[in-house]
């Protein structure tokens, strides 16, 4: 089965929407500011996709575009400006950004505002890890008809490959926090396929071509795709071919419209909590 992350995705929009109405009624629009750094293919894509939905919700989005080479002093300046304007409810620094220490990029953005989760005292869980929880749990119901999503995720053999901080790290974490321990594939594991072949679901978050063949899974598996690149049609893709592995897996994430989607609108809904909060 293909999993169909634009129509998750629609679903929890037209939730926002409604959010976002009873907001401006008390004279509050969600404005979310974006610091892009350069013009990585992939961050712009993700940034352009996150203007996008936000509009559609009623949602402001700021994005502050910087060349690469900039400062990380001058990264910090822009970022305490945006924490001290009221106006803005939600701050993201689009990763990856070259050249900048990305701990001190992670503290700098106030907690109440750092809608990507990064920053450790962050009021907000990270929308990749939502994205794909949310991902998993509609892939469950679609099966089952019964409340334990959660019995599953703990019983189902997790393979988690990337540790990258924008989608491995931020997954291993939250998986963690409940009590999920995954199996961490990294370029250093050994004898990778006798792990892959016998997981029940393989989060892959690389970002290269072929991560995952056909060869390293078992039928029935739960194949999703975090990691995504440009490819030299000049169009994104995920790391495995769909084609090959579709027949294998019992469900899967395409690229596009699987886990992007998902991951955009748990941003969004980040932004539209932290701006509920900031008004309350």
């Amino acid at each position: 089965m293909k999993v169909n992350g634009k129509d998750i995705a629609e679903k929890i929009l037209d939730e926002l929407k409604i959010r976002v109405q009873r907001l401006k009624e008390k004279g509050i629009t969600p404005t979310l500011a974006i610091i892009l750094v350069g013009n990585n293919p992939q961050s712009v894509s993700y940034v352009g996709q996150k203007e996008l939905k936000a509009t559609k919700i009623g949602a402001n989005v700021i994005v502050k575009r910087l060349k690469d080479g900039i400062s990380e002093k001058e990264i910090l300046d822009l970022i305490s400006k945006l924490n001290n304007n009221p106006k803005i409810h939600g701050i993201i620094v689009q990763r990856p950004v070259k050249g900048v220490n990305p701990q001190k990029l992670d503290e700098a953005v106030l907690s109440e505002k750092d809608v990507d989760g990064f920053n450790l005292q962050s009021k907000f869980d990270y929308p990749v890890a939502k994205a794909v929880l949310t991902i998993l749990e509609h892939i469950y119901f679609s099966i089952k008809k019964d409340n334990r999503f959660d019995e599953f995720l703990r019983r189902s053999k997790i393979v988690l490959i990337g540790k990258g901080e924008t989608g491995g790290y931020p997954i291993l974490k939250t998986l963690r926090g409940l009590g999920i321990e995954p199996v961490l594939v990294d370029s250093r594991t050994r004898e990778t396929e006798l792990l892959t072949k016998s997981a029940d679901i393989i989060v892959s978050a690389v970002g290269r071509p072929n991560v995952v063949k056909p060869e390293m899974i078992k039928r029935g598996v739960i194949l999703l795709s975090v990691g995504l690149y440009k490819g030299e049609d000049d169009k994104m893709h995920g790391d495995y071919d769909e084609e090959k592995i579709k027949r294998i897996a019992s469900s899967y994430t395409p690229t596009p419209g699987g886990v992007g989607p998902v991951n955009v609108v748990s941003l969004l809904e980040n932004l539209v909590e932290a701006a509920d909060n900031q008004v309350s």
